[in-house]
């Protein structure tokens, strides 16, 4: 059965499509641009500043979800430009732990709204012993 997850933590959807949508105990979330949902704006600064807040508001539909980034098993991380590679690959190291999840991670030629960087995440519940 699909659900629809909604955080009023993270931005709203700006389009035809949900913050994030669990099937089977499998969250499938739509890519979180770094805008601060208080302001409807994007954070001040660079790329570091622009992954922690799409970071951070993975981690506001995670928790509305009831998942945690330990549940995380793919992210896809699109930069505008690869140059900003490390400098956000430093922030996302410090959301995850290990085992890590699989990533991709590449240059598109445009984000919206003239986004550094955008993030999208499937994360899946863990079975215990019990449910399985």
């Amino acid at each position: 059965m699909k659900q629809i997850i909604f955080s009023p933590h993270a931005p709203k959807a700006v389009g035809p499509y949900s913050q994030a949508v669990e099937v089977n105990g499998t969250l499938y979330m739509s890519g979180q641009l770094p805008i601060d949902p208080e302001t409807g704006k994007f954070v001040e600064g660079g790329v570091k500043e622009q992954t922690k807040q799409c970071l951070h508001n993975i981690g506001e539909i995670l928790t509305e979800a009831e998942y945690s980034f330990h549940d995380v098993v793919k992210s896809t991380v699109l930069l505008a430009d690869m140059n900003d590679f490390a400098a956000m690959n430093e922030v996302y190291a410090s959301f995850y732990t290990e085992p890590y999840p699989a990533r991709v991670a590449f240059q598109v030629g445009k984000l919206p709204m003239g986004a550094l960087v955008e993030i999208d995440t499937i994360a899946v519940k863990d079975k215990t012993e019990e449910e399985i």
